[in-house]
């Protein structure tokens, strides 16, 4: 079992920058797959980005590439995402996410556990 919880969110101007950050319980945290998750009113929940166990292998959505950076320190149990260059159109509920498996996804139906969800408005 993990629990996560979110910090870092806020209000910003657009082209500035965050950094959200997820501290997980369990000590099985290095062994599973994390991601960033987010979710807009009105939208479905959306991938932003992932990285897998070992922190060797990431992924990130088209919409964020350049401008958002997710990073891990297992060694804290800590997950962060470092955005930067943030545009109105990042506005939302920002999740962190684990998935039972050291591989990762960016399909938010195959992760177990989540956050309660940090929230990003981003003003023009």
């Amino acid at each position: 079992q993990v629990q996560l919880v979110e910090s870092g969110g806020g209000l910003v101007q657009a082209g500035g920058s965050l950094r959200l950050s997820c501290a997980a319980s369990g000590r099985t945290f290095s062994r599973y797959a994390v991601g960033w998750f987010r979710q807009a009113p009105g939208k479905e929940r959306e991938f932003v980005a992932a990285i897998n166990w070992s922190g060797g292998s990431t992924a990130s959505a088209d919409s964020v590439k350049g401008r958002f950076t997710i990073s891990r320190d297992s060694a804290k149990n800590m997950l962060y995402l470092q955005m930067t260059s943030l545009k109105p159109e990042d506005t939302a509920v920002y999740y962190c996410a684990a998935r039972d498996n050291p591989l990762l996804t960016i399909n938010v139906r195959l992760y177990d556990y989540w956050g309660q969800g940090t929230q990003v408005t981003v003003s023009s």
